[in-house]
């Protein structure tokens, strides 16, 4: 009895079998799942000094339909999904800049510690130091850009101790003093007061109040951008001739408050004086084409804005793997 095999049958053939001898007769073995993603903190130059930028976790806003307000529901979801966004979840990051001027370790906005205000999702910061190498003890100034949950949530633990034993912290005094006042306990700011007060006053000796176009810390000029809130503030942030501003919550979202820049953002607490600080300081950024860090931008939150017709485009710089 002969058998007629052509050569391809057996070339298909030895490669099978050769794969099945290398794993014992085996079916070919697969890699179990990691469920593990990479560090949550990224790390470039800026002069003379290193920046790492820490995250306190995504920050998600549901539906957007009540928060972005001033333009039709349906187009700010066209304009969410016209840019591959989820047009019933707005997800916001948390971005923290950790600047090492090599004289003082500088830390912007702390996110919103132990508060689920919005999830559970948000909380990480501390852990992102941790995994960035970087430890509380060393920073020596905490700069807040204003009085909200999600910056200030993070200077005390749940028990009311300072996560940050030996810094000073840097905010404007408008809004300490309006975050901070107990008649506001009984108004729709409640959960706002509770966690400033929370916050902020058991460091109340180590504030420091910073006035508008001061460089209250080497390399860190204050820029008043009220709106958002009364004393909302972004900062100049220079090394050795090269700079970035952090927006803080100039705008909370690369598309829908710099395409349409005039829109309205419901955690406002004077929304047409926010959208005029955005509208005044994003066109001097563009104008001068100043980099810029935005605390709520995608991860990890750093690039350029551009005018773009009547609004900007943001343009994400390309991580620099290498130092």
């Amino acid at each position: 009895m002969t058998l007629d095999v052509s050569r391809r049958s057996l070339l298909a053939l030895g490669a099978g079998l050769g794969a099945s001898a290398l794993l014992g007769g085996s079916a070919m073995a697969r890699a179990p799942k990691l469920g593990t993603q990479t560090p949550y903190w990224h790390r470039f130059i800026l002069g003379d000094a290193e920046v790492t930028v820490v995250s306190d976790g995504p920050l998600p806003l549901g539906d957007p339909s009540g928060t972005f307000t001033g333009v039709p529901k349906e187009e700010v979801k066209k304009m969410l999904a016209d840019n591959f966004l989820s047009p019933d979840n707005v997800v916001l990051e948390q971005n923290s800049p950790i600047v090492n001027t090599g004289d003082k370790l500088i830390l912007f906005d702390t996110g919103m510690g132990s508060s689920r205000m919005f999830g559970t999702t948000t909380g990480r910061q501390q852990k992102s130091m941790t995994e960035a190498g970087i430890k509380p003890g060393d920073i020596d100034a905490v700069v807040c850009s204003h009085a909200h949950i999600d910056h200030i949530g993070g200077i005390v633990d749940e028990g009311g101790k300072p996560l940050f034993p030996n810094a000073q912290i840097y905010i404007s005094q408008s809004d300490f003093d309006f975050w901070t006042d107990e008649g506001k306990m009984g108004s729709a700011a409640k959960d706002f007061v509770v966690h400033a007060r929370k916050n902020l006053l058991p460091v109340r000796d180590r504030i420091v109040f910073f006035k508008d176009g001061q460089e209250f810390l080497p390399g860190v000029q204050a820029i008043a951008a009220p709106g958002h809130t009364v004393g909302h503030t972004i900062f100049m942030v220079s090394s050795a001739g090269k700079s970035f501003a952090f927006l803080g919550d100039l705008s909370h979202h690369s598309v829908l408050l710099l395409e349409r820049p005039r829109m309205e953002f419901s955690y406002d607490t004077d929304p047409k004086q926010a959208a005029e600080s955005r509208v005044k300081l994003l066109t001097m950024l563009a104008a001068n084409k100043t980099p810029v860090m935005s605390y709520h931008f995608a991860w990890p939150g750093y690039g350029h804005v551009a005018k773009a017709g009547e609004g900007f485009h943001y343009y994400p710089e390309p991580m620099q793997m290498t130092l």
